[in-house]
Order: C-alpha cells, then sequence, then structure tokens
C-alpha cells in the first residue's frame, strides 16, 4: 500500500503543522507527574473526547445508508449540459456523482449554484462532481470564469513548475464552479511516429509525451495543481489507450495485441501514482488486451484491474469506469450486467454518460450481491473505498 497525502489546500497543512507545533511545546511536564499528582487527590481534568477517525466518518455515513443507497455511492451518472434541470433527479436517486457532460459557455458563477443545489438536494453523503477538463478538443468549460486550455500536446512542452501552475488554474475553476473531480490528466503514451493512427488519443493531440517517464512527470504536474485546490484528477485510461487504433466511444472492438504487464503503457501509471501527492482517480480502458487477460476488456478484467493495478500496482484507491451507458464497446453487454462484471473485476466507480440505465444497474447490483457473499464483499469494499476517498475531499464533513 502506498500511502499519499490528503486532498488539501497547502495553507491547511501549515496551519495543522503549526497547531501540533504549539500542542507539543505547551505539555512540559512528565506523564509520571502527571499520574502522581491525580493519585494525591488533586482534580482530575477531563479528557477532551479524540477526534473522529477517517474510519469512523465512514463508518457514520454507512450507518445512514440502506444497501440500495450504499449500492448507488457507486455511480456517477451522467447531466447533459444542455439539460441541466434533469439533473435534480438524477441526484434525488442518491447517485455517489454526477458527470456534466457536453460544452458550455456558462459562466463559473451560475455553474457553482447548479452544483450547489444539487449538493443541498443530495439525499446521502456530498456529491462528486465530475467533468473533462483536459484541454484542446476537450475541455467541457469555456465560459467566464475558465480559462482556454492548451491541449496535451502543448502543455507537455511546458516545464514542470509552469504545467503545476496550469493544473492550479484548472482546479482553482473547478473549485469555484462547484467541481471536485476531473477527469484528467491523460496518461497514455502514444509511441511517436503513430499518433495519426490512434484515434482515440494521439490523432486529437490528447497525449503529453511519446514516453513513459514524460508521460508520468506531466501527469504528476496537473494531478498536484488540481489538488492544491480540492479537485480530484484521474489518471485515464489504465492500462493505456496509446497503442490502440479504435475509439471504443464509437467502435464495437477495441484491441491492444501489443501491451502487456511490463510495458511503458502500464509504467506510465506506475511512475505517476508513486509520485501524485494526493490520491487520484484511476479511469479503465474499454478496450481488450489480450497480453494481460485476452476474454475481457479492461473494465471487466479482474487480471487487470484486482491483477495489475492493484495488486501488482499497489492502488488501493478509487478506480472509475469509462462510460458505461452509450459507449460502443460495451453496447452488447446488457446495462445491469457491465456494472455487476465492472464491480466484480475490483472497480470502485460505475461513470455512464446518459443516467437513464442507472436505476437498473443498481437492481442489478443489489440482486447479485444478494445472492452472491463473495461479490457482496467486494460491493462492500468498494462503497467504504469512495467514502474514504469523499472523506479526504472534505465530503464527509
Amino acid at each position: 500500500m502506498r500511502i499519499r497525502g490528503p486532498l488539501l489546500p497547502a495553507v491547511a497543512s501549515v496551519t495543522l503543522a503549526v497547531a501540533l507545533a504549539a500542542c507539543t511545546t505547551t505539555e512540559t511536564r512528565p506523564v509520571a507527574a502527571t499520574a502522581t499528582t491525580a493519585a494525591e487527590g488533586s482534580s482530575p481534568t477531563a479528557s477532551a473526547p479524540a477526534a473522529p477517525t477517517s474510519a469512523n466518518r465512514v463508518d457514520a455515513a454507512l450507518e445512514e445508508l440502506d444497501q440500495r443507497q450504499r449500492v448507488a455511492q457507486l455511480f456517477v451518472a451522467g447531466v447533459p449540459l444542455d439539460d441541466l434541470d434533469s439533473g435534480a433527479d438524477i441526484v434525488r436517486t442518491g447517485v455517489g456523482g454526477v458527470f456534466l457532460h457536453g460544452r458550455t459557455g456558462m459562466p463559473a458563477a451560475d455553474l457553482a449554484a447548479r452544483t450547489r443545489d444539487w449538493q443541498e438536494a443530495a439525499p446521502g453523503p456530498a456529491l462528486w462532481m465530475a467533468a473533462d477538463q483536459e484541454g484542446g478538443l476537450v475541455q467541457t468549460f469555456k465560459g467566464p470564469g475558465f480559462d482556454l486550455l492548451p491541449t496535451a500536446v502543448e502543455q507537455g512542452r511546458l516545464p514542470d513548475a509552469e504545467l503545476r501552475t496550469l493544473g492550479e488554474q484548472i482546479g482553482a475553476s473547478m473549485n469555484a464552479a462547484g467541481l471536485n473531480v476531473n477527469l484528467a490528466p491523460v496518461a497514455d503514451v502514444v509511441p511517436p511516429g503513430t499518433e495519426g493512427g490512434n484515434e482515440p488519443i494521439g490523432a486529437v493531440d490528447r497525449h503529453y509525451g511519446g514516453t513513459a517517464g514524460d508521460v508520468a512527470a506531466d501527469a504528476v504536474a496537473i494531478s498536484d495543481g488540481l489538488a492544491a485546490h480540492g479537485v480530484v484528477a484521474t489518471l485515464k485510461h489504465f492500462p493505456g489507450l496509446g497503442r490502440v487504433q479504435g475509439n471504443t466511444d464509437t467502435r464495437a472492438s477495441v484491441v491492444d495485441p501489443g501491451t502487456g504487464p511490463d510495458d511503458e503503457q502500464v509504467t506510465a501509471y506506475s511512475d505517476a501514482l508513486d509520485r501524485i501527492s494526493a490520491e487520484p482517480f484511476v479511469m479503465m480502458s474499454s478496450a481488450v488486451y489480450p497480453l494481460i487477460d485476452p476474454e475481457n476488456q479492461a473494465a471487466f478484467s479482474r487480471p487487470v484491474v484486482t491483477g495489475l493495478l492493484r495488486e501488482r500496482l499497489g492502488f488501493d484507491g478509487v478506480v472509475i469506469s469509462d462510460d458505461l451507458a452509450n459507449a460502443d464497446a460495451v453496447e452488447g453487454i446488457p446495462p445491469g450486467e457491465r456494472a455487476v462484471r465492472f464491480l466484480a473485476a475490483g472497480g470502485t466507480l460505475v461513470l455512464t454518460v446518459d443516467g437513464e440505465p442507472v436505476p437498473a444497474m443498481i437492481d442489478a447490483v443489489v440482486g447479485r450481491a444478494d445472492q452472491d457473499p463473495a461479490f457482496a464483499e467486494l460491493v462492500d469494499d468498494a462503497v467504504r473505498t469512495t467514502l474514504a476517498a469523499k472523506d479526504r475531499a472534505g465530503l464527509l464533513d
């Protein structure tokens, strides 16, 4: 297990350090002397109650949720930016978060009012508020309060310090709009000279570089910048889309025949996860990787999600799917089965661009958990994982 810092602004860390320093310097009596004084009849001072731990807060949140409500925490449901009124109904279903998709010129202040209303309407723990704010062609918000962002290729040419600053700017604008998850940065490695044939990433300049070292360094800079403003980064799309030709959003079958567990596609994620200061999410690819698991798409593959990402790379945080509602890569699988298979593989959060199939997906997960104790245990672990991440993000306060 890797130990990574909590998702707090630097000023909070400084304040905490000062407070701790004050506590350690004001107590001057040895423990034995204190005990002797009490034994001699002086009035004992009541001990202050211990501050609740993260585990305490997660337990308290769980006590407020029944089984279906707990399962609902594992879903991040899509709300289209051209129909924001639909978001209220989705929030009332008790989902764990919403995904704002599309493109908008809405001012950050107006968006903040909407996200605040959704947070207040949430029947359970506070919501993940997610969006794609990568840069270039993939930039959800372009209205007042949001800067126009360069492509990842252009970002990758910046020195690390400048890229970190850019990440902070993105994080500050998202935080001001009430958003707390950025489904970025892309951590896929596109080999030099192959960009044009790599439809989902290289052909549209979504990659930071052509080596694992370059990509990992840039992913760290962006992720740390986001975290400085309370926004969780998402490394995507594990174990890498840098070598595929097709796009899983628009093609039913996308296969990467060359990427194995020791490939630099995987190394980029490993290196970045080792160095990011605040634990990010990791998004799964929906392609197939025969050298790792020839039978299943990565999102539904226990060898990929659990064997490679969790056990070999040591990642114990939130694993989120790519879209499991509208993507052509999953259209041949019933919606409920998509959710069940992702969680069975070791996933945490089911992402759906379309919120419509979410109730049926929740039903499927609850039904399977009722019949399969081993699966029920995986679901319980996933719920605890997302609630622990919410606690780190200040969403259980």
